[in-house]
């Protein structure tokens, strides 16, 4: 085995969760039984990997065929292991740092983390001066991202840290790793000494820099206000600026892959059909049939086919919409630098909000054509259906006026949504919408906490590790149970048990610890034939938390809330009651406010505040507006659904709207 091969194979712990953790365990343990107290290592590579060894004990991640002796012999080498590693580095001074730290670095890059924390433990930085440990630290290929995760070592040498961070424009990017970016692990740490204006002249320079990454000024154009860091609207703007003309040009020699969505109209059979046109690029036709939009013209007709045709919602009443952790791909998911305020987007959002904006301007033109417009259903819906169907009384939404410009009806239509959320939150907590009381309110609707009329509406995984390695076991790409072998795979572990005969001893070894513990947690059984789900709805239940973030209590079967009941005894989930889920309420806070994301485009507060561009024209106007009467219709749909499942629990007559 050559040397380069060794350093590969050295023991490196992961964490807990690591999928790798089990490759390292048979060579850890090795480690563990060879290991003398009396001749320990003297290398610092080898007590880094040591210290991992140590790591794997104490987590007790040992082979499956221990038995409790072998085990507690195992166990037993951990002071030991601890104590030895703990001498190597507490002889660490000024005249042997830079041999120490040379000696990491013909190790596995990856201890070099594990080399700081054990220097700090060991006092190293308060016996060794900055002129000492810094350069060795720079010549063994110590990056400084490496150095920022280390408190003790930037707290010990704070103005060498600070120099060494302002030295060169390309430290801004730990500044916006520390405040901006999402999911950093092992926090950064900045000096004491560093100022706001360090941070605001650092990431000046970042921006305007020729080797400034489009990502990061990305990231600060729509971040939110960071005084830390020096972040301000003026800032931001700097770096929107900066980021159009990056982008531009990028694009000035790379056409890129044409995508898109066409909606059409056309004299068919079938109510909708689509097609993915794979010919040049990839783009989503769907066709509708003039002669069904011509039937289905009455007010409630109208406001169905945004239920049924263009398929706003899903069976379980929740908006398409949102863009749902769970639709994010694998590199959507772990590529890019997402910002810690950003509302995250993929490829299935953007088509979804394509096709679902183009298809309310198809349905918006269609409609003129029969003089009739949207905003007059929204009336009817709330001046005459709710009374009719529900005798919910003096709820009223006023149209715009004919012949109005359309930044004039954007403005209006976010006034009367805002006002018709403010009736139905009234209404759910009095029973009864008294105009004297609403004319009284003057606090801007906040659309996550708009009440519902039935209590304890939505079911949501709790902070429970056992609901959340159900469903990463049964749902994850990235999870284990998906392949067993090219005849034996699908996307997830639950479409391989739905879709497959699989025994249990088709699993692997190192994936039957996983059976086990779905079998042991009452999710899959081992019938002898085959693995299989157990219950139908604590899947349907299990999907819907996994897709959507949450399941719709009132939408299940009474067996279904039967298993809900239970999954709340067992502490895996917890009901709450809102008109939208939470999913759905971030939806309408990222086109609308700046409440919960930064790159939003903040529809509400530019119009209402009028703070908008009009620069585009009355195009922008147009598609402001577009995007208006999607939400609008996207609440009314969600207000009709939350009054046909209260009144079907009061076992009143069916709704006109289903």
């Amino acid at each position: 085995m050559t040397e380069e091969d060794e350093e590969f194979r050295r023991v490196r712990f992961f964490g807990p969760n690591d999928l790798a953790t089990g490759w390292f365990v048979q060579r850890a343990v090795d480690l563990a039984e060879q290991f003398d107290p009396e001749n320990a290592p003297t290398s610092t590579v080898d007590i880094l990997e040591l210290h991992n060894v140590q790591q794997y004990l104490e987590h007790g991640y040992l082979p499956l065929a221990y038995n409790e002796e072998q085990q507690a012999l195992a166990k037993a080498r951990i002071p030991q292991i601890r104590g030895a590693v703990a001498r190597f580095f507490s002889d660490v001074d000024d005249s042997n740092v830079a041999a120490v730290v040379d000696g990491a670095a013909r190790g596995r890059y990856d201890y070099h983390g594990d080399l700081l924390e054990l220097l700090g433990r060991s006092r190293a930085y308060e016996r060794c001066t900055a002129a000492t440990i810094l350069p060795a630290l720079s010549a063994a290929g110590v990056h400084l991202d490496v150095i920022l995760r280390c408190k003790k070592l930037v707290q010990a040498y704070d103005a060498e840290v600070r120099t060494t961070l302002l030295s060169s424009p390309q430290g801004a990017e730990h500044l916006m790793r520390k405040y901006l970016q999402e999911d950093v692990p092992n926090g950064i740490n900045l000096p004491r000494s560093l100022t706001a204006n360090d941070c605001r002249a650092l990431l000046e320079q970042y921006i305007d820099g020729e080797s400034a990454n489009p990502n990061y000024v990305g990231l600060i154009a729509s971040a939110k206000e960071t005084p830390a860091a020096g972040i301000d609207a003026r800032l931001k703007l700097r770096a929107k600026r900066r980021s159009k003309e990056l982008n531009e040009k990028f694009f000035e020699g790379n056409g890129g892959i044409r995508t898109g969505c066409e909606v059409g109209i056309a004299d068919q059979v079938e109510p909708a059909t689509e097609e993915l046109d794979e010919s040049d690029g990839l783009v989503c036709r769907y066709k509708y049939s003039l002669r069904w939009l011509e039937e289905t013209c009455d007010n409630a007709s109208i406001l169905n086919n945004f239920i049924h045709l263009f398929g706003f919602i899903d069976r379980s009443g929740f908006l398409v919409l949102p863009s749902y952790p769970a639709r994010l791909g694998v590199m959507e998911r772990f590529m890019g630098t997402p910002g810690r305020t950003e509302y995250r987007i993929g490829a299935v959002f953007r088509m979804t909000d394509m096709s679902s904006l183009l298809q309310t301007r198809l349905y918006h033109h269609f409609l003129e054509t029969k003089d009739m417009d949207l905003e007059q259903v929204v009336s009817w819906f709330f001046g005459t259906y709710l009374v009719e169907e529900f005798q919910a009384e003096n709820f009223s939404f006023t149209p715009s006026g004919a012949g109005t410009s359309y930044l004039q009806k954007v403005r209006h239509l976010f006034a009367e949504m805002e006002s018709v959320a403010s009736q139905f939150s009234l209404f759910a907590k009095d029973g009864e919408l008294d105009r004297d009381l609403l004319a009284m309110g003057s606090e801007q609707v906040r659309y996550k906490a708009i009440p519902s009329l039935l209590g304890g509406k939505y079911l949501y995984s709790t902070d429970s590790d056992e609901i959340a390695s159900v469903l990463n076991l049964l749902f994850s790409d990235q999870a284990s149970l998906n392949y067993i072998s090219e005849e034996l795979r699908d996307d997830n572990g639950a479409m391989l048990l739905l879709k497959n005969e699989v025994r249990y001893d088709d699993f692997h070894d190192y994936q039957k610890p996983a059976i086990d513990h779905l079998i042991e947690l009452g999710i899959v059984e081992n019938d002898g034939t085959k693995v299989r789900l157990i219950n139908i709805e604590q899947f349907q239940i299990l999907s819907s938390l996994f897709h959507t973030q949450c399941a719709n209590y009132f939408h299940l079967s009474a067996r279904g809330r039967a298993v809900a009941d239970a999954m709340v005894a067992k502490g895996w989930v917890q009901r709450r009651s809102s008109l939208l889920s939470e999913a759905e309420g971030m939806y309408f806070n990222y086109f609308l406010n700046a409440v919960d994301f930064s790159n939003g485009p903040e529809l509400r507060n530019k119009y209402l505040h009028g703070s908008q561009v009009n620069a585009d024209g009355e195009d922008a106007h147009f598609h402001a507006y577009m995007t208006a009467l999607r939400l609008t219709v996207a609440l009314v749909i969600k207000i009709n659904d939350d009054f046909c499942l209260a009144a079907a629990e009061e076992s009143t007559s069916p709704s006109a709207l289903s």
